[in-house]
């Protein structure tokens, strides 16, 4: 196994008009992993990791892309690649203690996971610490993607569980590629209480149109309406690089609870996005536009909809 790259393209993107020092400082990491190379993308990651570490002051959170373990495409060779929730932490632990970790950090990745037989396109919430770290939450694909290039449905069961979870931070959740494409999915985890939803994707680019790729463009369209609508930071990775002949596009943004873009990685090129983040932030822009509070008043009556539409089927 030869070296993990080094990356030099740190950059801070703060809000416009907000304090400079924050309470937490989110790394998002754009990369390119080695197809079905579970250790050299191991070490990839545990290297950003390291990197992110060195900031001043360094990451709090590090977020990968969906299936950066292994590559996106592996169709057929999904199970072989899928490992335990378990053991991808344990590796995941062990690349950071090796490279002299000193404090804790909380890290999002993607990866196909291995569970009582059965394989998941899944990511882990882990807090990764030298005396010792833990999983805080595990988030299995809800909406698996089966046209155009897509055949998810196939190689790996979709979850069933949409979920909020406390970390050091904020109440969050964790959102893969298409969960985010379903205006529900959002919409769940903000009730659930989520302030801030990593969103991680691998997306091959369709849709291009002179210079715009479409489904970046409807990426930005659907991030920015959803942390409007439920007053959100969102941090979206996405997979960089070619996969079967297939361009995975990139373009990963930190989204604030106002709707503003305040970070954009480049198109299909390895990216780290730095960002200082204000939990303030979210009751001021849910005080500005109370939208998720009005959901909430009426949700019991949304809820009988949504049983009525059951009972229509």
């Amino acid at each position: 196994m030869g070296p993990a790259p080094s990356y030099g393209r740190l950059r801070t993107m703060r809000q416009p008009n907000r304090p400079k020092a924050g309470p937490f400082r989110v790394a998002v990491a754009q990369i390119h992993p080695k197809k079905a190379d579970y250790p050299a993308n191991l070490a990839q990651i545990g290297e950003v990791i390291a990197q992110a570490a060195k900031l001043d002051p360094p990451a709090d959170i590090v977020v990968f892309p969906e299936t950066v373990a292994t590559g996106y495409f592996l169709e057929g060779g999904v199970y072989e690649q899928a490992v335990p929730a378990e053991q991808f932490f344990k590796d995941l632990q062990e690349q950071t203690v090796q490279r002299g970790l000193t404090r804790a950090v909380d890290v999002v990745a993607g990866f196909y996971e291995l569970a009582d037989g059965i394989a998941y396109n899944a990511a882990l919430y882990a807090q990764l610490d030298p005396d010792g770290g833990r999983i805080v939450h595990r988030h299995r694909k809800f909406f698996l993607p089966t046209y155009g290039v897509f055949d998810e449905g196939r190689f790996v069961r979709r979850g069933s569980r949409f979920e909020a979870f406390q970390t050091r931070f904020l109440p969050s959740a964790v959102l893969i590629c298409e969960d985010i494409w379903h205006s529900i999915s959002a919409t769940l985890v903000a009730l659930h209480g989520a302030q801030a939803i990593f969103c991680i994707a691998a997306s091959p680019g369709r849709g291009f149109a002179g210079d715009q790729i479409g489904n970046q463009a409807r990426y930005r369209q659907l991030l920015v309406s959803v942390a409007e609508e439920h007053s959100v930071f969102i941090f979206q990775s996405s997979l960089v690089g070619f996969e079967g002949g297939k361009g995975l596009i990139g373009g990963s943004m930190i989204v604030s609870p106002f709707g503003e873009v305040i970070a954009e990685a480049p198109t299909a090129q390895d990216a780290i996005l730095v960002c200082d983040c204000h939990p303030d932030d979210v009751e001021v822009a849910r005080a500005n536009s109370p939208l998720l509070a009005d959901l909430r008043g009426a949700l019991g009556d949304v809820v009988e909809e949504m049983d009525r539409l059951k009972e229509e089927e």
